[in-house]
C-alpha cells in the first residue's frame, strides 16, 4: 500500500514539475483560477439554498438545475476566452519570431486570466454576502479597483498613463 502511495506521489510530482516547466508563472494562476471557479460555483449554490430557506414557496429564489447548468456553461465560456487569449499570445510570439522581430513578452493571456480571477473573487464575496457573511466593504471596493486597473491596462490606457 505504501509503495502505491509513493508511486502516485512521484507521478503527480513529475507531472506538476513538467507543467511548471512548460507554463511557468501561468500554472499557479491557472490553479488559482480553477479553484476560484469551483469556489464561486459552490458558494453560489449555497447562497441560493439559503435564499430558498428564507423565501419558502417563492420560485425566483433557490437553486435549480437550469441555474446550475447555466453557471457551468458560463465557466466553460471563461475557459474558452482564456484559451483564446493564450492562443493570441502564442500566435504573436511565433509570427514575430518568424519575421526576425521577436516579441519577448505578450500579456493577453496573463491579463485575461487575472481579470477572471478578480471577477471570480468579486462573485465569491457577493455570494458570501448573500449567505449572510459579513464582507468588508473595503475589500469589495479594492477588488473592484483591481479589476478597473486590469481593464485600463488591457485597453492600452495603462494605470500610470
Amino acid at each position: 500500500m505504501k509503495e502505491t502511495y509513493y508511486f502516485i506521489q512521484a507521478i503527480l510530482t513529475g507531472v506538476i514539475a513538467m507543467l511548471y516547466d512548460k507554463l511557468g508563472v501561468f500554472l499557479p494562476l491557472m490553479t488559482i483560477f480553477a479553484g476560484l471557479m469551483l469556489l464561486d460555483y459552490i458558494s453560489g449554490m449555497l447562497a441560493s439554498k439559503k435564499e430558498a430557506l428564507e423565501h419558502p414557496g417563492d420560485s425566483k429564489y433557490g437553486w435549480s438545475s437550469q441555474k446550475g447548468l447555466n453557471g457551468i456553461i458560463k465557466k466553460l465560456g471563461y475557459i474558452c476566452v482564456v484559451f483564446v487569449a493564450f492562443a493570441v499570445d502564442y500566435i504573436i510570439t511565433i509570427f514575430t519570431a518568424a519575421m526576425d522581430r521577436p516579441v519577448e513578452v505578450t500579456a493577453f493571456g496573463l491579463l485575461v486570466i487575472i481579470w477572471f480571477i478578480i471577477n471570480e473573487s468579486i462573485s465569491i464575496c457577493e455570494n458570501a454576502g448573500r449567505m449572510g457573511a459579513p464582507v468588508p466593504e473595503w475589500l469589495t471596493k479594492y477588488i473592484a479597483s483591481l479589476k478597473d486597473n486590469v481593464d485600463k491596462t488591457g485597453s492600452g490606457s495603462g494605470v500610470n498613463s
